[in-house]
């Protein structure tokens, strides 16, 4: 066993938490690196050419892959190895985001460079969230912990990752310009990449009839592969199709009602507030459930979080004063901070070792496709009706919705889930080191 000169050696029980330790070092760093870029790149667009047409451009070009990548993404974490596939995300991502300034400065500014390196530093993210997914029920059963547990933490993680990356981008803006959150950015994806390549866990490798014959063919085979699984398991084909719908009614809100009607008040503070307050509602409602979720039906946990979340948005639809509107967003974020863990739950009990990746990709992949569709609808639509009347349809058909949908008998499925602990995992094996 190795020690350090100062600490001495590790415990047993020090070095199996370790690698969960770093594998969310890194899954923070990464999304924070992610967050800081989303909120750097249009700003350095407008800062160049006062443009918001152009900021759109380049910020539709950093998620185009990621609709691109959807279908694929975990069959490339099966077909590279799940910690390869994570290294290589965050490498490029970190050069590509370093080459903006750069090039910027090396040869000034061009808006088709910028797009272009946009797209080649986001067209394997969704590959690496993914690989960092599949490889948490390892990582946590090194650790001796539920995958309750660990998922809770995992979401929290990435809930307070997303709100502390554009924060540090906006202070890191105000004291060093637009390029500055880039660098940082950069060097947050290099963390991410080095920590991840220090990790040895079991199940990493590539999948072995994957890596077999042409990689196209391996890919749309895999792809093919994850689709039929979970289109076959009606718990996954509910929970799947729930989150899309969720995340189709819900992103439109509180990306485009909610901003139109406080740019109508003219109070952008109270948005930011507000934003704020259902992100640490998320993060706490994430973290709780990670260390009593065990203890409660999952099913009747997974129905009563979607129905009291979108009453909760109901509620706000009618724009009441704004402390009742505060205290809706604790409500909101609250009750969904257990909906993504929940969801990780059954994709992870739901499949094997060998088809994770493809599965896990599936499932992560549902909100990404979904998300720029009611982008897309909901738009055109608070430019009809207003932001009022459309926070109040918006709202009551996700109500409607989930109503029907916890009725539905694939979700009694949760409850056959496993509430054991996920069992101890040997310091070698397959894929150990891949």
């Amino acid at each position: 066993m190795r020690g350090d000169a100062m600490t001495g050696p590790r415990s047993p029980a020090e070095a199996r938490v370790s690698s969960l330790v770093l594998l969310e070092l890194a899954a923070t760093a990464s999304t924070s690196a992610n967050g800081m870029v989303a909120l750097a790149l249009p700003w350095l667009v407008l800062e160049r050419t006062g443009s918001p047409s152009d900021a759109g451009l380049v910020s539709a070009a950093s998620t185009l892959p990621l609709l691109a990548s959807a279908l694929f993404a975990g069959t490339i974490v099966d077909l590279f190895g799940r910690r390869r596939t994570a290294v290589g995300s965050d490498l490029l991502s970190a050069v590509s985001v370093a080459a903006v300034p750069l090039v910027d400065a090396a040869f000034g500014f061009s808006l088709w460079w910028l797009a272009a390196l946009a797209i080649l530093g986001s067209v394997f993210d969704l590959s690496g969230i993914t690989a960092r997914k599949a490889m948490l029920p390892t990582a946590a059963a090194r650790a001796g912990w539920r995958l309750e547990k660990a998922n809770g933490v995992h979401e929290s993680a990435k809930g307070f990752a997303l709100m502390a990356g554009p924060g540090l981008a906006s202070l890191m803006i105000g004291f060093g310009g637009a390029t500055a959150p880039l660098w940082g950015a950069a060097a947050l994806s290099l963390l991410a990449t080095l920590v991840q390549a220090g990790l040895r866990l079991p199940f990493s490798a590539p999948v072995a009839e994957l890596s077999d014959g042409s990689s196209w063919r391996a890919v749309g085979r895999g792809a093919a592969e994850g689709l039929r699984t979970v289109w076959n398991d009606r718990l996954l084909r509910v929970v799947g199709l729930l989150g899309s719908l969720l995340f189709m009614i819900y992103l439109p809100i509180s990306g485009i009602v909610l901003p139109a009607y406080f740019h109508e008040q003219g109070t952008p503070q109270r948005l930011g507030l507000l934003t704020v307050t259902m992100t640490v509602g998320g993060i706490v409602g994430a973290l709780v459930y990670g260390f009593q979720g065990h203890r409660l039906p999952k099913r009747a946990l997974f129905t009563a979080t979607m129905l009291t979340g979108s009453a909760g948005l109901f509620a706000m639809s009618w724009l009441p004063p704004y402390p009742l509107l505060l205290c809706g967003a604790v409500v909101v974020g609250f009750a969904y901070g257990p909906i993504s863990p929940l969801m990780n739950l059954a994709t992870q009990l739901r499949s094997t070792e060998r088809t994770r990746g493809r599965v896990m990709g599936i499932m992560t992949s549902c909100g990404y496709a979904a998300g720029p569709v009611g982008f897309l609808a909901g738009g055109p639509l608070v430019e009809r009706l207003g932001p009022g009347p459309s926070f109040v349809l918006l709202a009551s058909l996700l109500c409607v919705l989930v109503t029907g949908a916890s009725l539905l008998p694939g979700l009694r499925e949760f409850d056959s889930l496993s509430d054991a602990p996920p069992p101890a995992v040997a310091r070698t094996g397959p894929g150990a080191t891949g």
